[in-house]
């Protein structure tokens, strides 16, 4: 057991990604600074910033370069009421690839009249993108928000559908805000 926050930064197709470890557990990630992640997750344990993360950063390193399911068992913590946990771990449950609404994450949560709330547990999700709130989209298909901006939320889409990357050019397209891809 480490009393320290375990950090590492690692580049990414869509920028950097922030990942936090503490006892062995991932605490925090997000497409930003180390240290603006650990601000996020005002954490009383001292952080340590090291190179490489083990299994966290391989795990990462395997979903950018194709395995979208890398990071499907990696073992997660944050804080949160009983909706905002039974909501990330729906968000868990969503295949690579796949979407679903605010209102159907509402439902499978457990309240289906909670849709501002699971837009909530979208926005104050702390393991993006291994808590994947990307997949989480508006009715009728359009990408909603995402903390990181959407040209990230669509990119992580498109890679988990096989699309590969999308070109500059069709990165928040009109077409790609209203309709499901």
């Amino acid at each position: 057991m480490s009393d320290a926050v375990l950090a590492t930064t690692m580049q990414t197709p869509v920028g950097r990604l922030a990942l936090l470890v503490h006892d062995d557990v991932l605490v925090a990630a997000g497409f930003t600074d180390v240290n603006d992640q650990y601000a996020r997750m005002q954490s009383a344990a001292p952080l340590k910033v090291v190179n490489d993360l083990g299994r966290f950063s391989a795990a990462m390193s395997s979903y950018f370069d194709g395995d979208v399911a890398a990071m499907n068992d990696l073992p997660v913590a944050q804080p949160g009421g009983a909706f905002r946990q039974a909501a990330w771990k729906v968000m868990r449950e969503i295949p690579p690839g796949e979407v679903i609404t605010y209102a159907e994450l509402a439902a499978r949560a457990g309240n289906v009249g909670a849709v501002r709330a699971a837009g909530s547990a979208c926005a104050q999700n702390m393991v993006a993108p291994i808590v994947p709130c990307h997949r989480v989209v508006r009715t009728g298909g359009g990408l909603g928000g995402y903390y990181y901006g959407l040209t990230v939320k669509e990119w992580l889409l498109a890679h988990e559908r096989g699309d590969g990357a999308p070109r500059q050019e069709e990165l928040l397209s009109p077409a790609s805000m209203t309709q499901p891809r």
